[in-house]
């Protein structure tokens, strides 16, 4: 395990670009740890991302197994209505076995601990969210160029 300078101000900035479960999970364990070890957070939401963020949304990210090889199924069996659900189901119980925290309470642990959440403005404008659409801890809505201001310093990780 690498070893940093303790006097070393240390950043870490996620970007979120995919609105399913599992890469919101994904997001959240690294975000999670970066906070655990008191790393300086920035979140910011993109895309579908903004799923994750949103009040209505948050609470019902699915996993798809369509297009996701991993999920070793062909696209004609992932494709069948039903499957999607199957999957998301299956997964939130590997979670739950594992004692991983449903969304919702991730983002808040993460929030807790210090943890910023950023909504890209492109996205948020382009979909016409309004800032009663996005979940309470989310601080601002800001362009691309105010998170890189954001995030100067820092590594920079795109999920």
């Amino acid at each position: 395990m690498p070893k940093f300078d303790d006097d070393t101000d240390r950043k870490v900035s996620i970007i979120l670009s995919k609105g399913t479960l599992d890469w919101a999970t994904a997001s959240m364990v690294i975000a999670n740890a970066a906070v655990s070890e008191g790393i300086e957070l920035h979140l910011f939401f993109t895309f579908y991302g903004l799923d994750a963020v949103l009040k209505k949304k948050m609470d019902h990210l699915k996993v798809t197994p369509l297009a996701n090889p991993s999920m070793g199924m062909p696209n004609a069996i992932a494709a069948i209505p039903g499957v999607t659900a199957m999957a998301t189901s299956m997964m939130k119980k590997m979670m739950k076995k594992e004692n991983v925290p449903d969304h919702r309470d991730f983002i808040q642990m993460v929030c807790d601990a210090g943890g910023h959440l950023h909504v890209c403005r492109l996205t948020f404008d382009m979909f016409g969210y309004t800032k009663d659409d996005l979940y309470e801890e989310v601080e601002d809505v800001i362009s691309a160029s105010d998170f890189l201001d954001v995030a100067e310093g820092g590594q920079i990780i795109f999920i």
